[in-house]
């Protein structure tokens, strides 16, 4: 069955979230989240997505997003994660999948949650 696709619209904020197959950890170190953060940042500036608010936790990752054009935040995600599993797996000498599934999206009123959600994650 195919998937649906992902509701992207340019200038609405939308919260990501990425998961650690079976709940896995995928930072074990402080080098994993600087590697990731160095990189969200690349492409963030890459595919043209600003991001607003990041929470890294040991096995998943929450992050509040606007993108500036329909495909940004996927293009973001796909190399982000791709160039993220590399190095985890070549660091830690695993091979395999480090996410699960797809990332989660969800659109955000930017009027009346955007903050809500910013606090959300920061707390």
């Amino acid at each position: 069955m195919a998937r649906l696709p992902r509701v992207c619209l340019p200038g609405i904020p939308l919260h990501l979230i990425q998961r650690g197959n079976n709940r896995q950890v995928c930072f074990a170190s402080q080098d994993d989240f600087a590697a990731y953060a160095c990189w969200l940042q690349e492409y963030a500036s890459k595919y043209r997505v600003e991001v607003h608010a990041w929470v890294f936790m040991t096995n998943h990752v929450h992050l509040l997003v606007t993108p500036s054009t329909a495909s940004g935040v996927s293009r973001m995600m796909q190399s982000l994660g791709q160039r993220y599993v590399r190095y985890f797996n070549y660091t830690y000498r695993r091979t395999g999948t480090l996410w699960e599934g797809r990332y989660k999206s969800c659109v955000i009123d930017a009027e009346h949650y955007l903050l809500t959600c910013m606090r959300y994650m920061r707390t």
